[in-house]
């Protein structure tokens, strides 16, 4: 059954040399990376603030911004993500980098309202228009259409880039996709809280004997959603992230991110689990006691939809081997962490060196010539996005593909066309790192 609708004209709400559909960490180095190069941006927002799933899902910590380079632990994406750390860490809302997996790989913890706030600063600096509340949905004729609180509205660019996560823009536009593995298996989403009120002392280092804690409740008849379990503590020690849960189907399997219906069973699925999971928290872990859920994640954190398909793919093999590529705009060094069905599996790169190279033709869709592609939604394959989704490598794709839009503008070329070495110059120039 369909609902006939009149044809209508849409008004043209904006137009811009560059504009960037997603405000996570590929959207806001994206857009920056545009507006710092004199390009007129818009950077269209489906929520209130900017920061992704590092604000909207909660995750309250950037991965792979470190990697462990021949047994050293070393920051290895630079360039806009130094002015992040910069400006959180003035503000007293950057944690020292801590150690995971026994020392094998680092990440570093932020408070999320203050990653909001620097979001914020870091695009008006660079002149970047922001369209908050705006609900993307469809492309014709050069325009991105979206649902505003206005009505419906277009907006004309040159050069478009999808940070959208779920690669929606470049799904309207033609480009091919795959969604999960081939087969339709996509990582397992999850609801992220933080818990206030917890004793820092007494706590200690209590994310050493949670997972032991789970186990024992588990063979006393306790479930829980998956194994491996994150609770560290955020820049005040009060406060700690949780990343316990794992969203699923009545069927088994994983809710799907662009699948309406399954999106709100999975919200009210996760909201359950939090409670939960909060409950033997509580009960069990050392310092917890007097604790309280002080924040639910306004979104459940999506792992994994649309994967589009460009020029190359990167592959779990490029990650494990560590590879290297002639066209490297950035690099990632966050292992494979395949998230399945009750567990999650860690599978560590297989050189020394710690990091691959992101090649620039994995930000290039295949057919079509003003779009570029950035974040969770660029061209890999199903184990090589098990990687480098992450905030780290995000950041260095979003810084990439808002140069690249720049120097194809200024050359007059199409974006497959674009000179890699004036790309890579550029981004050296501006402080990124390309391994």
């Amino acid at each position: 059954m369909f609902v006939r609708e009149p044809e209508r004209n849409t008004p043209v709400l904006a137009e811009h040399e560059v504009v960037v559909l997603g405000g996570g960490p590929a959207g806001i180095a994206a857009a920056a990376a545009a507006g710092r190069a004199g390009r007129s941006t818009m950077l269209v927002e489906r929520y209130g603030f900017l920061g992704g799933a590092g604000t909207a899902a909660g995750l309250a910590n950037f991965c792979g911004l470190h990697a462990k380079v021949n047994g050293e632990h070393r920051q290895v994406v630079h360039g806009i993500a130094d002015d992040v750390l910069a400006r959180l860490r003035a503000m007293d809302a950057l944690a020292p980098p801590h150690a995971l997996f026994g020392g094998r790989i680092q990440a570093q913890a932020y408070d999320v309202s203050a990653y909001k706030l620097v979001a914020d600063q870091i695009l008006a600096a660079a002149k970047v228009r922001l369209l908050f509340h705006a609900l993307a949905v469809g492309y014709r004729d050069g325009h991105l259409l979206v649902e505003t609180k206005s009505g419906r509205r277009a907006i004309g660019g040159k050069v478009f880039i999808d940070c959208s996560g779920d690669g929606d823009l470049a799904y309207w536009a033609g480009a091919p996709y795959e969604v999960g593995d081939g087969k339709g298996n996509m990582l397992y989403p999850s609801t992220m809280y933080r818990v206030g009120g917890v004793d820092p002392a007494k706590a200690g280092n209590a994310w050493e004997r949670i997972a032991a804690l789970m186990e024992e409740a588990e063979r006393a008849g306790r479930r829980f959603p998956r194994k491996k379990p994150i609770v560290r503590p955020q820049p005040n020690p009060v406060e700690w992230r949780a990343n316990l849960t794992q969203i699923r189907n009545p069927d088994g399997s994983a809710v799907s991110g662009i699948d309406a219906e399954q999106l709100s069973w999975g919200e009210a699925e996760g909201r359950r689990q939090v409670w939960d999971t909060f409950q033997f928290l509580r009960e069990k872990a050392p310092g917890f006691e007097r604790s309280y859920i002080a924040d639910i994640a306004p979104q459940i954190g999506i792992r994994e939809t649309r994967r589009i398909g460009g020029v190359y793919e990167l592959s779990e093999d490029d990650v494990l081997d560590c590879a290297d590529f002639a066209d490297s705009i950035g690099v990632n060094g966050w292992p494979v962490e395949e998230h399945k069905a009750g567990d999650v599996d860690f599978r560590f790169q297989r050189s020394p060196r710690g990091y691959n190279q992101l090649p620039y033709r994995m930000l290039v869709p295949l057919g079509v010539d003003d779009l570029l592609l950035a974040g969770r939604c660029a061209s890999m394959t199903h184990g090589g996005q098990s990687a480098a989704r992450v905030s780290g490598a995000c950041f260095a794709m979003g810084q990439a593909a808002g140069s690249a839009a720049h120097l194809a503008l200024k050359f007059g070329v199409a974006v497959p066309d674009l000179d890699v070495g004036e790309l890579q110059t550029h981004l050296m120039q501006n402080g990124a790192w390309l391994g």
